[in-house]
């Protein structure tokens, strides 16, 4: 009962089903997934720590970089089951869809300058604009 109940809970926010759904394309650097939710890093963080006390996320550190990834098979069988089951509801939903496409772009910049510029922004970069050029010595 107590996973079943924390896996409601972790589905419960749309933001933490968006995540969930972008993680089904691989493993993910939270600034990756700031990037794609635009929220603040803490708030990405606090969502991450629902969903991986879910059990619907495992989490590897790498330096001072967190990654993100969906269960491996070892999972219980009610985790992959509420994945799966997602993954079929909003299937063919717009804003999954759209999160699909910009992820790809977020996903084609490397991971370091996601970070850098979110640290030194404070906020989300927009993987949109060029990068700056580069100076000249």
């Amino acid at each position: 009962m107590q996973r079943f109940m924390a896996i409601t809970k972790a589905l419960a926010d749309e933001n933490r089903v968006r995540i969930l759904l972008a993680l089904r394309s691989g493993e993910l650097c939270v600034c990756q997934i700031v990037e794609l939710v635009q929220l603040a890093t803490s708030t990405v963080s606090r969502h991450m720590s629902v969903l991986k006390h879910a059990g619907l996320v495992e989490a590897r550190k790498d330096g001072r970089w967190m990654y993100y990834r969906l269960p491996a098979s070892g999972a219980p069988d009610l985790v992959h089951r509420a994945i799966d089951w997602v993954s079929q509801m909003l299937a063919h939903d717009l804003s999954v869809l759209r999160d699909a496409e910009r992820l790809a772009a977020i996903c084609a910049v490397d991971p370091q300058r996601l970070c850098a510029a979110q640290t030194n922004g404070k906020q989300p970069c927009n993987v949109n604009q060029p990068s700056p050029p580069e100076e000249s010595q």
